[in-house]
Formats: structure tokens, C-alpha cells, sequence
């Protein structure tokens, strides 16, 4: 991969160029080839060769100052001649941008997303720029401005289409569809038929072990694919919210996350429930402290997500309560005056969400016996 890499760094590269559209077809045809071949034994290996192009094609698109290499002027016209469609986009005439500029102006949604921009320089890296906005912001509200993209992009000439980059999970669910036509872009879902993230190192499997991997392995995969992503893990970075797009921070992040992950493993059938319970709320902690800015709202699609994997508490608990031990646990919503004795380390922020409120709880509270486990959040400053 070194000297893919360094091809593809190269700005106002023609051969970068060439080489960066052929990376995209390779992908395409590996994903739609995985969909028929589920059994095939080099399946596995083939799910890793799609990540590792995934990073690289993501890596070379922040790397460039565009975004996509743009051709010389003196040379142009006999590239244009032989791959016509993408000219367009060379030149920064984005088909979508106006729907892009349509999103961002609706006041509704600047709660939810704040002063964002967008930074895609082709039509298919803004499709999912947009659609993974959506995923932040109330289902309802994400749903209409869905159906409204839709509709403008069909009077473009693109159409919905059914080519997904798949992200592990114990379920099929479409998260938003691609498109072809006059704009060609793969859409995104959840798929059951797609390994786990590898870190994570799957040898046994059940139904709740399973749902957090497919969680974990989604964070992984959103945090490769969204430079919007931050996290305030307390074990990392106790005293703010930092950007993953410093690779220091997002190192230490990640495999914090996997260790937690492997930590749950290893002691999910540990004769002490309490062992198993403290793993249980560290893992839960490190999933709800990869955040947005502002905060995704939990009624959105990424809040449910979290929520999703924040439920699975409810069995190790009772597990616990059956074998004698008195616990309490308890998620901190609402107003931050009524909850931050229960919290500790709080962190404010002023952008999102109700002035006063909570807007992300990064850490349950939780009560084992007489022992207090302080939860933690993130507040709006009022």
C-alpha cells in the first residue's frame, strides 16, 4: 500500500487521478461480488482488502487540498475525451450543491448541526456528507429532508440505488440508499452477512456480545469515514472534547474503545457478575463518549444507536441483582441542575442542544452495594 498511497498523495496528478477512479471501481466490484459470494472462502480476507481501500481512498481525499486532483489545462481535453462524465466535478460544478447549500440554510436543523460546511469536492462524497449529517439530527425531521434530497437528485436524473458499503451488525438495515444515474454513489447499511471489525478478535459469540461487536466495529468504521467525529473519553482526555482528526487523539480513542471491547469479552462469564457489570459500564462509557459537535440528538439515528447498545445494561444488572448485589443504575437526562450530583467531570459546551440541559450522557450512574460510581455528561452553559 506505500506506493498506492504516495501515487494518490501526489496533487495535480493526472496518473493519481486515473489510479483513485480505478480504487473506486475495484471497490464497487468487491462489494457487489461479496453480496453473491457469502460463502466463499476468501470472503474474510476480501471484507479487510474493502477496509484497507476504504482508509486509503478516505486518507487520499483529506490529503489533497481539493479533495480530487485537477487536471492541467494544457492536458485536459484528451482525459475529458475518455471519462467524460467526471469532467464536471474536476471543475468543481457539484450537481448537488444546491440541495447542500438548501440543507445547511434550514434553520430547523442548525441546532443539530451547528455552523457546518461541507467538504466534498465530487457529487458522490457530498451524497454521504449529506445523508451522514441527517443521521444526527431527529429521525422525523432526518426522514423529510430525505425524501426532499431524493426528489431534487431525481430531477438531476440520479436515481436510488442499491449499492451499499456494508457495515457489520446482527441485522440488515438500510441507513441511506445510493444513487445512480447522472450521479453514481454508494449508499450505507447495516449487514449481518459482513465480519466484525477484526480488532475486535471474535471467537465466541451470543446475542448480546454480538450487538455491541456490531456497535463497536460501526463507531470503528464512522470514525474512518466522518472527520466530524470527537470524543470525550475521560480515560484519554478528561478535560475536553477533542477532534479525531488528530491522529494522536483518535489512536488513543480507538484503542481504548477495543480494549474495552476485548475487556467485556474476556469477562462475560467471570463468576463475580460485578466483574462482568464494571466492564459493562466502561464499554458502555467509551460508545457514548464518540460524539458530534453539536451533540447528536437521541432521537436520531446515531442516538438510537447508542441507546441500542446502552439497553444491554438492563441483563448484566439483573444478572447481577441475582446474585445478590443491590443495583442501582441510572442514564442522567434533563435539566443539569438536577442531576449533577450524580455526575463528575461534567463538561460544558455552548453549542447545541436546550442552555441548561444535558446533551450527552457519557456515563451512566451506577450504584453497586455502598459503592457510588459517578456518571458523567456533557451540558449546555446556560
Amino acid at each position: 500500500m506505500q506506493h498506492l498511497s504516495k501515487l494518490l498523495k501526489i496533487d495535480n496528478s493526472n496518473l493519481a487521478w486515473v489510479l483513485r477512479l480505478g480504487l473506486h471501481g475495484l471497490r464497487t466490484q468487491l462489494q457487489e461480488a461479496l453480496k453473491i459470494a457469502t460463502t466463499d472462502p476468501g470472503s474474510t480476507a476480501c471484507q479487510e482488502l474493502l477496509r484497507e481501500l476504504d482508509i486509503l481512498l478516505e486518507a487520499s481525499q483529506h490529503e489533497s487540498l481539493s479533495g480530487e486532483t485537477v487536471l492541467s489545462t494544457e492536458d485536459s481535453s484528451s482525459w475529458e475525451d475518455v471519462l467524460e462524465p467526471v469532467t464536471s466535478e474536476l471543475k468543481g460544478e457539484l450537481k448537488l450543491k444546491q440541495i447542500g447549500e438548501a440543507l445547511l440554510s434550514d434553520r430547523e436543523l442548525s441546532n443539530y448541526i451547528g455552523d457546518y460546511q461541507f467538504v466534498s469536492t465530487n457529487d458522490a462524497d457530498l451524497w454521504n456528507e449529506m445523508q451522514r449529517l441527517l443521521l444526527r439530527v431527529p429521525e422525523k425531521v432526518a426522514h423529510a429532508w430525505q425524501e426532499h434530497i431524493l426528489t431534487q437528485a431525481s430531477k438531476i436524473g440520479a436515481t436510488v440505488d442499491k449499492l451499499y458499503l456494508s457495515l457489520p451488525f446482527t441485522r440488515n438495515e438500510c441507513i441511506y440508499p445510493g444513487l445512480t444515474g447522472k450521479i453514481k454513489a454508494t449508499g450505507l447499511c447495516l449487514s449481518n452477512q459482513v465480519d466484525f471489525d477484526p480488532r475486535l478478535t471474535m471467537e465466541t459469540h451470543n446475542e448480546e456480545i454480538d450487538l455491541l461487536a456490531g456497535v463497536v466495529s460501526t463507531c470503528l468504521k464512522f470514525i474512518e469515514l466522518d472527520s466530524s467525529l470527537h470524543h470525550a473519553l475521560k480515560s484519554v482526555d478528561r478535560f475536553g472534547v477533542r477532534s479525531l482528526n488528530d491522529e494522536r487523539e483518535k489512536s488513543k480513542y480507538v484503542t481504548a474503545l477495543i480494549d474495552r471491547f476485548r475487556r467485556v469479552q474476556t469477562t462475560a462469564d467471570n463468576t463475580d457478575p460485578v466483574v462482568a457489570l464494571r466492564a459493562r459500564l466502561d464499554l458502555d462509557e467509551a460508545i457514548h463518549s464518540l460524539v458530534y459537535l453539536p451533540c447528536a440528538d437521541r432521537y436520531s439515528w446515531w442516538g438510537k444507536l447508542q441507546q441500542e447498545a446502552r439497553r444491554t445494561l438492563d441483563q448484566v444488572v439483573e444478572k447481577t441483582r441475582d446474585a445478590g448485589y443491590h443495583v442501582q443504575i441510572r442514564p442522567l437526562w434533563g435539566t443539569y441542575a438536577d442531576v449533577f450530583n450524580w455526575s463528575k467531570d461534567d463538561l460544558q459546551i455552548d453549542i447545541g442542544g436546550v442552555r441548561g440541559e444535558v446533551s450527552a450522557c457519557l456515563r451512566v450512574y451506577a450504584k453497586i452495594n455502598d459503592e457510588v460510581l459517578s456518571g458523567r455528561v456533557l451540558f449546555r452553559s446556560s
